[in-house]
């Protein structure tokens, strides 16, 4: 049996999506850390510049913890967030995807493909990726509130948290519950948006790729079945994740900012009308495109690293699960 009749037999139970899920967004956060937090320290007031707050932040006793300050809730949120995110996002999509293939002539579906594919994702047309992605990133997003204001706070220079815990009793004690979920209109209007363009964009980046590179395949080789070798399909995966990012993220980069500073400072803002209001006035639209550069970057990387972890992880999942279904059927 080939590799591509092995891997379409047998799907990757919710478990193994939850935990590549965890596995790419941990790796993701530790290691882009420092941007995350000097897109935070740049969003946070107009006076703010990278140069100045990367100088502060190297001139202190402790450079190395300092650009790393906020790891821990960064890990949990980004970590479970898109545990979240990857494991109900996949089963929105494999639902769609199996009405698709019931309601088709031949039971052929959107899945079908004449060359060769890098993704273990099934196929959807470009207002699915939209819904399902939005849908998908809203739900984690509501989740996992409480652990991103305290994320974002532990990153900031305007509280001096000592732990997670020190954090949420102050939090509540001034906030209440209301608090832990501050900046959560303009989170889920930057959100919904941003996770629903990504999806389409990081398709059809990985449609035109997988296309380019199998018309190269079939030049070379006379034919195109299958699917592209680890090295090939991580590649692929990776370029169309930082493409696919860096679109998304200069289209939604003024609902991040404004999300910013609710979760920073929610008396003064109050909520996502009045701040765009005062973040006018005060600072002007420059504002709304603070620390876009960072943020970026780190979408850039964060994503292609995440969602290439994340492909390989399920990807090897399935094809261990329908050997072992293979050779139990042949036992």
């Amino acid at each position: 049996m080939s590799n591509g009749k092995i891997r379409s037999s047998k799907k990757a139970h919710p478990t193994f999506h939850f935990f590549a899920g965890l596995t790419s967004g941990v790796s993701s956060a530790v290691l882009l850390q420092p941007a995350d937090l000097l897109k935070t320290r740049v969003q946070q007031s107009h006076s703010s510049s990278l140069v100045p707050v990367l100088r502060g932040i190297l001139s202190g006793p402790h450079p190395i913890a300092s650009l790393w300050r906020g790891t821990l809730p960064s890990a949990l949120r980004t970590g479970f967030g898109s545990a979240l995110y990857f494991t109900s996002l996949s089963s929105f999509r494999q639902v769609l995807a199996n009405n698709a293939i019931a309601g088709a002539p031949g039971n052929g579906g959107g899945t079908n493909s004449t060359f060769k594919s890098s993704s273990v994702l099934p196929k959807l047309s470009n207002t699915q990726n939209l819904i399902t992605g939005a849908t998908a990133r809203v739900f984690a997003g509501f989740v996992l509130m409480p652990v991103t204001v305290i994320k974002v706070r532990y990153e900031s220079d305007l509280y001096a948290y000592k732990s997670l815990a020190s954090a949420s009793r102050s939090i509540y004690a001034s906030e209440g519950l209301k608090g832990f979920f501050s900046g959560f209109g303009a989170t889920a209007v930057r959100d919904a948006p941003y996770a629903g363009l990504y999806v389409l964009f990081y398709e059809q980046c990985k449609t035109r790729l997988n296309r380019m590179l199998a018309g190269s395949d079939e030049t070379t080789t006379g034919r195109s079945e299958g699917r592209h070798s680890i090295a090939s399909s991580a590649t692929i995966n990776a370029s169309s994740g930082v493409l696919a990012a860096g679109l998304a993220t200069a289209m939604t980069n003024p609902f991040d900012a404004v999300k910013t500073r609710l979760q920073l400072m929610p008396q003064k803002y109050g909520n996502t009308l009045k701040a765009t209001r005062l973040m006018l006035k005060e600072d002007g639209i420059k504002a709304f495109f603070d620390g876009l550069g960072l943020r970026m970057g780190r979408k850039a990387l964060s994503s292609a690293l995440a969602w290439t972890v994340y492909e390989e992880l399920i990807g090897r999942a399935e094809l261990f699960v329908a050997r072992r279904e293979e050779e139990r059927a042949i036992v």
